[in-house]
């Protein structure tokens, strides 16, 4: 007959850590903590010139990956990102960025590129339109302009005289901008309208990736170095902006529907300490990509919710706990019950969040892009989220229960009864 092993316990039943007779020194450190993460993004808005080191997807702009390779093999080459920056605009920022390609015969190679941001999103800024356009008047004065105005990436004029192809694409050629071929529309550009006399022309710039893949083949051809576009994303910065806002409003909504859920699903009592215990969680994940200056992406705000959603279930565990052992542990005080309640979670909630943390930190190791930058706020979070659960959500909720309940030591939502009424005398 098989025997039955006994299975093996992470923490042994019966152990009891003391979490709720340190509430305040628990609290304490947390303060401190979220003290100093918000004290982090005023600190970087007066050294670095913004709260977080914002993507493109929030402030707008235009990032391009660039593979740098031989003109004759096609393999890749590596390019000092000294050069890079030289060959680019001031405004540009420029990142080594590595991926791995597979070769012509199948075997693996890695590829040591360049990533690139710039906060232009179309050809020309709008401060810089008006100035191109003062310099297309003085340029072609003698063709007698009527009116000269700039839209998007072109620029529409309209002259008593004619402006040749060739001549136009040698001044925008002076202001760094690579204008687009007129094709077919030439020869309409080339004829004055019968009705007016005057010729209507439209000059088409190129983007910012095209400029800036242009400076660089001119910076790399001496080397037999090309400079291969394999990526393109761009922000409008009122796009940006809005995306933002909109994922805060989300992070809110979130706290709200789960106050709200709570409060059914217990009472009143256990909806604040979650709600702060989330709001903890988010705003030490803010603090730490303060402090590091790491990329805030939409690919965060999703970490910041998943985060939450995985806090806020190993919070209702506890809590659940708690009430079924005020149900059964009637003869102890409330504060001794919580204690044992989390004490009889611990090993889950220990074993759910390390499984966690090494799988996210694998993929914060291996990972690249946006992958890391999940990776590295889930890491965070699940330490702030078990941190939070035990020593936040719990002390609060025995804060609210003293304050609405009177510290009563029954169950459920059952108030502390009131004292009996002292027996009438009886009559002589």
């Amino acid at each position: 007959m098989a025997t039955h092993k006994p299975f093996r316990e992470l923490i042994k039943p019966g152990t009891n850590f003391e979490f709720i007779g340190r509430a305040r020194l628990w609290i304490t450190i947390s303060i401190l903590l979220i003290t100093g993460s918000i004290g982090m993004l005023f600190v970087n808005k007066a050294v670095r010139g913004d709260y977080l080191n914002w993507t493109i997807d929030f402030k707008g702009g235009t990032e391009i990956i660039y593979a740098f390779r031989n003109t004759e093999s096609g393999a890749p080459v590596v390019v000092p990102i000294e050069e890079v920056r030289e060959a680019l605009p001031e405004d540009a920022e420029v990142s080594e960025y590595t991926w791995s390609e597979t070769g012509p015969n199948g075997e693996s190679r890695k590829v040591e590129g360049m990533l690139v941001r710039t906060p232009s999103v179309g050809a020309v800024a709008a401060e810089e339109s008006g100035k191109l356009m003062d310099a297309f008047r003085q340029r072609f004065a003698d063709r007698e302009l009527v009116t000269v105005q700039w839209s998007g990436d072109r620029l529409f004029a309209r002259s008593k005289k004619a402006i040749t192809e060739d001549e136009a694409k040698a001044f925008f050629q002076e202001q760094s901008k690579e204008m687009k071929d007129w094709g077919e529309e030439e020869q309409r550009y080339a004829s004055a309208d019968e009705a007016t006399g005057e010729y209507e022309m439209q000059f088409a710039i190129w983007g910012v990736e095209r400029q800036y893949t242009t400076l660089l083949q001119s910076s790399l051809q001496a080397k037999n170095v090309s400079a291969d576009m394999v990526q393109s994303y761009a922000v409008g910065a009122r796009a940006g902006a809005e995306l933002r806002d909109d994922g805060l409003k989300s992070l809110f909504y979130v706290l709200a529907l789960i106050m709200l859920y709570l409060a059914f699903r217990f009472d009143i009592r256990y909806a604040p300490g979650a709600v702060i215990a989330l709001l903890h969680d988010a705003i030490m994940v803010v603090g730490v990509f303060a402090l590091t200056w790491t990329e805030v992406s939409l690919t965060s705000v999703a970490a910041l919710l998943t985060i939450m959603g995985y806090s806020v279930n190993d919070t209702v565990v506890i809590f659940d706990r708690i009430r079924e052992n005020v149900e059964r542990l009637k003869d102890k005080k409330l504060a001794r019950v919580v204690n044992i309640s989390i004490n009889e979670t611990l090993s889950r909630t220990l074993l759910t969040s390390v499984t966690v943390f090494l799988v996210t930190l694998m993929m914060n190791i291996f990972g690249t892009g946006l992958v890391e930058n999940f990776a590295f706020a889930m890491n965070v979070g699940v330490i702030a989220g078990v941190y939070s659960t035990v020593f936040i959500a719990a002390p609060i909720f025995l804060y609210l229960d003293k304050k609405l309940y009177g510290g009563a030591v029954t169950s459920g939502r059952e108030r502390k009864a009131p004292k009996a009424a002292p027996a009438a005398e009886p009559n002589k």
